[in-house]
C-alpha cells in the first residue's frame, strides 16, 4: 500500500464517524453534540491510523492476535498521539460542558432546523478531522523502527505544544471565571479584557493555533524519510494553516468582532479595548 494510500482508512474513520452523527443528530434538529462529536473523531481517527494494520489481520483476514502494546510503536507516535488525545479530549469536554450549561450552540440556532445545511456542517467536520490531524495520521502509517531519535528540535516542537496547549486552557478558564464572577455580580463588565484577554482579543484561538503548530513541528523529522514524497511536510503543513484560517478568516475571529459590535459598538470601554488591544497576535494590528 502505497504511503498516501495508508491515509485512506483514517479518511474513512473521519468521514464515517461524522455521517452516523449526522443520521442520528440531523432528524433531531439536535446540535448538542456537536463538538463531542469533532473531538470523538479525532480520538477515533487516530486510533485507526495506529492501529489498521492490525485490525485488517484480525477482522478482515482473521487472524487471532492482540493488538499491539502502546509499546511497540515509537516515541514520536506516542506524543503526537498522545498530544492530540490530550488536546482532544480537553477541548471536546469543555466545548461539551459550556453547550450543555447553555441549553444548546447558537452557531446552530438556524442552520439545525435545515437538514441539508446541517449535514453540510457534520461533513464540513469531518474534513476539519481529517485535514488538522493529518500531521499525527502521515506519522502513524511509518512502521515504528523506521523513525529516527528525537531530536533536540523535536523538544522545541513539543515545548510550542505544551506551552500553547497552557495558554489556550488559561485563557478558557479565566473567561469561565469571568463569567461565573459576573454570573454572581461580583463585577459589572461587559466584556473581559483581563488576563491574557489583555494581551490578545482572542488568546484561546492564539492558543489553538500553537498547539498545531507544535504537532506539525514534531512530526517533521519523521515525514522527511525517505518512506515520504519530498514535499510532505509541506502537505502536513495543512494542518496548522487550515487552523489559522479557520479561525481568523471563517468561523472564529470574525463573527466573535461582529458580535461584539453589535452588543457593544456604542460603549467607550469597548471601543479602547479595540483600539487598544490586538485583535489576534499580541505583537500584532488591532484589527
Amino acid at each position: 500500500m502505497g504511503v498516501f494510500s495508508r491515509l485512506l482508512p483514517p479518511l474513512a474513520s473521519a468521514y464515517g464517524l461524522q455521517t452516523l452523527l449526522a443520521m442520528i443528530f440531523v432528524p433531531q434538529a439536535n446540535e448538542m453534540f456537536y463538538d463531542l462529536g469533532g473531538a470523538l473523531g479525532f480520538l477515533s481517527t487516530t486510533f485507526v491510523s495506529l492501529y489498521y494494520p492490525a485490525l485488517k489481520d484480525k477482522y478482515v483476514l482473521g487472524k487471532i492476535e492482540a493488538l499491539p502494546r502502546l509499546s511497540s510503536f515509537s516515541n514520536r507516535q506516542l506524543l503526537l498521539s498522545g498530544c492530540l488525545v490530550l488536546w482532544s479530549t480537553r477541548l471536546g469536554s469543555f466545548l461539551l460542558n459550556r453547550a450543555l450549561k447553555a441549553g444548546g450552540d447558537s452557531r446552530f440556532d438556524e442552520v439545525k432546523h435545515q437538514p441539508a445545511k446541517f449535514t453540510f456542517f457534520w461533513m464540513a467536520q469531518a474534513t476539519w478531522v481529517f485535514l488538522v490531524g493529518l500531521p499525527v495520521y502521515m506519522v502513524n502509517t511509518l512502521p515504528a523502527h523506521a523513525h529516527p531519535a528525537l531530536l533536540p528540535q523535536d523538544y522545541i516542537s513539543l515545548g510550542i505544544f505544551v506551552s500553547s496547549f497552557l495558554f489556550e486552557v488559561v485563557a478558557d478558564h479565566q473567561k469561565t471565571a469571568w463569567r461565573k464572577e459576573k454570573a454572581a455580580k461580583k463585577h459589572e463588565e461587559q466584556f473581559i479584557s483581563r488576563g491574557l484577554w489583555s494581551i490578545s482579543r482572542h488568546p484561546n484561538y492564539l492558543g489553538e493555533v500553537g498547539i498545531w503548530t507544535g504537532i506539525w513541528a514534531l512530526s517533521t523529522t519523521s515525514l522527511q524519510t525517505p518512506y515520504f514524497p519530498k514535499l510532505t511536510p509541506l502537505v502536513a503543513a495543512a494542518s496548522p494553516l487550515v487552523t489559522y484560517l479557520l479561525l481568523t478568516r471563517v468561523s472564529g475571529v470574525p463573527p466573535l468582532e461582529r458580535a461584539g459590535d453589535k452588543k457593544y459598538g456604542d460603549d467607550p470601554k469597548w471601543q479602547e479595548y479595540k483600539r487598544t488591544v490586538p485583535i489576534f497576535w499580541p505583537w500584532g494590528p488591532k484589527n
